[in-house]
């Protein structure tokens, strides 16, 4: 056993060797051609990966110390029990290994450390959807004396569980793979990131339960029915009537067609992450749409390319630039007058290459490097096939294609202002260029030339984001500071305007509607339609920061979400529109209704809470709890009850009365290391289950906030939610290899047959409900293409609802 123990504190050895090697920065070559962030980026995913990997090391040394310990132990037991050398020890071994033993597990941490912090860190998943941070480092908190003695039970009946793996299967025990089933005790244990989860099986199913059933899938499905929202905060030029009388717009990775007369709408889902640019072809049915990058599951680059489809039948019918765009595609345009076969293309790359293809042949005609600066637009001139022209910071160039070759001409100032932002380019109908820039004003640029014939001075005040030409040859302007939609005769005279509310936000975009009428896109993220001289309805809203607070009316087909964004919005799944909005203090980032309907609360980003009435969006309570992130507020299904996860490792109880209009607290419950991240209550509301970033399940009761240790008590509970994403019931959601961060959240219908699922690579899943065998079948739906952050079935379970976090966006699903 000494030479083990060398061995030991050899392998230690190695261990602080290597982390003193993964501590040291690589050198970056002073010549390298990444620019600044590329390097961070690059760095920052090198520490992270050598981060992880010191995490499973020291997990499996740790493993390894145990393991000899309590081979040390059985030999000892072996040499002293003479007769009885056969049987093992069963709690011992795992309790009390040898002197030298422990001393080298107590130098290893049980999870992952550093100085004393949990460390949770999470990288990118593409430039324009960063997937979440899990908010910094949570302090570890001392484990009380009952927590211990359930860890030291667990490990004993892990010790059994080993022992009894090397002999027959008379022994009780089945294996999966990163998946172990322990008969004897009735638990389940799986693993994340080297992490063991252990779940306790209800008695019930103790005699029936195998790792090797296979869940069914379920045999209902899910079906887009409704995109809440618009992407207008970063984009431009992405709104547009058809002959269908559609509005085609995007958000996230979805390109609707929605027809606002009949209040339906279509969806085009052939995208794989954020669509940010879109144009329509000359026969007003063939469409454009560029994306970004993205990483899919595995964690591989999915390229950013164009996608040109048919509004009609949604077929996709060509796909460019997989492997020739860089990042993100941010421009695309139909060229006008040839029957529209060119496309032109701009990309984020530093040079930004402006790139000229043959659509219909997938061919590439010509590219050049545009701008080292923002490339905010680029159109082909209606009148000549061979004339491209792009804006952006500080520039308008006018492009002259010769075979494979652009030319450039720069936009000349001269005696005029240069504004620091060319923001948007249009054309009049004698082949004028109009330009709309950062210092409000309108310059028109000569057919042909590269010089200003004529200046409309402080057009609006502040920024132009859009101008737009109409059919019978007028035009209209888009204010950003101003909020103002102004009307221009053929000489630029101002005819009239209208100014949008605050609460809808600075004009992004315009689009002609039927006449005498104006389709008007906000930055934040509205669709409103308008006439002059004053008539302004939204008919699009959502959310402008990143989403994860949702919850469901417990009676009727209404939500609520609440976002960082400050807002709350109250929708109706019927109209599609908000019943009322409110302005709060604080981010928001959880939301929660009373079983009577009655009110709400919602959770914020500070440690404040409130309460809201339902029918009036009245402030009913305010309460503040800790400084740090609210991430659940849940009433108790008798209503007696709320429960307040926060991220300083708490959940805080409260007594409610009144039906929702008084609260005291009346617990506190403390026993997790880390942020409280889901809960759950029982149906008789007599006790909690919580989930933590380092993956505990917990159990309390509800009346004291005492932490329940005996797993009797519990395993047989039913509960009247499932939004744990650990747990017996639940646990097959988790694929191979998953982070444990990789899903944010799932809900069981109310009818119990279905679960849905959210991750963190814009996927929602549905499975069926009891989901307890590893690695369960799925429905798959794309749609979202930052991570989905919270899914909830409506009180009849007819729909689904799912939101996005960086991308804002609310999915309305059918299920059938």
């Amino acid at each position: 056993m000494s030479e083990r123990i060398a061995s030991c504190g050899s392998l230690c050895d190695s261990t602080n060797l290597l982390l003193q090697y993964c501590n040291n920065d690589d050198t970056v070559s002073a010549s390298s051609n990444m620019d600044m962030e590329d390097r961070v980026s690059h760095l920052e995913q090198r520490l992270q990966l050598q981060e992880d990997e010191i995490q499973l090391l020291k997990a499996a040394l740790a493993d390894a110390l145990r393991r000899l310990g309590c081979c040390e132990e059985q030999s000892q037991m072996t040499h002293a029990g003479g007769a009885h050398a056969g049987r093992r020890p069963l709690a011992t071994a795992a309790s009390t290994p040898p002197t030298k033993v422990r001393q080298l597990l107590q130098a290893l941490p049980s999870r992952p450390l550093s100085n004393g912090y949990v460390q949770q860190k999470r990288l990118l998943s593409s430039p324009s959807s960063p997937k979440k941070e899990v908010l910094q480092s949570i302090k570890r908190k001392s484990m009380s004396t009952e927590r211990l003695t359930l860890v030291r039970r667990e490990m004993a009946a892990e010790s059994r569980s080993r022992t009894t793996s090397s002999s027959s299967s008379s022994g009780g025990k089945s294996k999966s793979k990163e998946c172990t089933y322990n008969a004897e005790d009735s638990y389940v244990r799986m693993f994340l990131r080297g992490r063991p989860v252990t779940m306790h099986i209800p008695d019930q199913q103790r005699e029936s339960y195998s790792l090797d059933q296979k869940v069914a899938l379920p045999d209902k499905k899910l079906k887009l029915q409704w995109v809440y929202g618009y992407r207008g905060r970063d984009c431009r030029s992405n709104l547009y009537l058809l002959p269908t009388g559609e509005i085609v717009y995007f958000n996230a990775s979805v390109v609707v067609l929605y027809n606002t007369e009949e209040q339906q709408q279509r969806h085009y889902l052939g995208h794989n992450d954020d669509v940010k640019c879109l144009s329509v072809h000359p026969d007003m049915v063939t469409i454009a749409t560029g994306q970004v990058a993205g990483n899919s599951k595995d964690g591989k680059l999915l390229a950013p390319h164009i996608r040109i489809w048919d509004s009609v039948s949604l077929n996709t019918l060509h796909v460019l630039g997989m492997g020739v765009f860089d990042r993100a595609v941010t421009c695309v345009s139909f060229s006008k007058s040839n029957g529209g076969s060119f496309l032109c293309a701009v990309d984020d790359a530093n040079d930004h290459i402006l790139s000229v293809w043959n659509w219909q042949k997938e061919k590439q005609l010509a590219e050049v490097k545009c701008s080292n600066d923002s490339v905010l637009a680029a159109v082909f001139h209606p009148m000549d096939t061979n004339l491209i022209v792009t804006c952006g910071k500080s520039h308008i160039n006018f492009w002259t294609m010769e075979g494979n070759t652009l030319t450039k001409r720069q936009g000349l100032f001269e005696k005029h202002e240069k504004p620091k932002y060319v923001l948007c380019v249009t054309f009049a109908e004698n082949g004028d260029a109009i330009t709309g820039d950062s210092s409000g004003n309108i310059y028109i640029w000569a057919k042909g030339g590269n010089r200003i014939s004529q200046v409309v001075s402080s057009a609006h005040e502040g920024g132009i984001f859009s101008v737009c030409v109409l059919k019978d040859g007028t035009m209209v302007s888009g204010g950003g500071k101003d909020r103002k939609v102004v009307l221009w005769d053929h000489n630029y005279r101002k005819q009239a305007e209208m100014e949008v509310g605050e609460s809808l936000g600075p004009v992004r975009a315009l689009a002609e509607g039927k006449p005498g009428e104006l389709f008007v896109g906000t930055t934040k993220n509205a669709i409103i339609r308008a006439a002059f001289p004053d008539t302004l309805t939204p008919i699009v809203q959502g959310h402008t920061d990143e989403l994860w607070g949702l919850d469901v009316h417990p009676t009727m087909e209404q939500f609520v979400t609440c976002s960082q964004d400050r807002q709350v919005h109250l929708w109706d799944t019927n109209t599609h529109q908000p019943l009322w909005s409110k302005t709060i203090e604080d981010p928001g980032r959880s939301a929660g209704f009373h079983p009577s309907g009655a009110v709400l609360a919602v959770g914020t980003m500070t440690g404040r809470w409130l309460v809201l009435d339902t029918d009036t969006r009245d402030l009913v309570s305010m309460h503040t709890d800790g400084s740090e992130i609210i991430s659940n507020v849940k009433y108790s299904p008798d209503g007696n009850f709320l429960a307040v996860a926060s991220h300083d490792n708490f959940v805080y109880i409260y007594a409610v009365s009144e039906n929702g209009r008084k609260y005291s607290r009346v617990g506190k419950c403390i026993g997790h290391s880390s942020f409280v991240t889901h809960l759950d209550w029982s149906k008789d509301s007599l006790y909690l289950v919580t989930n933590s970033g380092d993956y505990e399940i917990l159990f309390w009761e509800a009346s004291s906030g005492k932490h329940v240790t005996n797993m009797d008590t519990v395993r047989n509970l039913e509960w009247a939610t499932s939004t744990c994403t650990l747990g017996f019931n639940v646990f097959g959601i988790w694929p191979d290899g998953a982070d444990g961060t990789d899903i944010n959240a799932v809900c069981r219908s109310h009818d119990g047959s279905l679960l849905a699922s959210a991750d963190d690579f814009g996927k929602v899943h549905l499975f069926s409900f009891p989901c307890s065998q590893p690695r369960a079948l799925s429905h798959e739906y794309g749609g979202h293409s930052s991570h989905v952050t919270n899914v909830a079935f409506l009180h009849d379970d007819s729909h689904l609802i799912s939101t996005g976090g960086k991308d804002t966006s609310i999915l309305q699903w059918v299920v059938a």
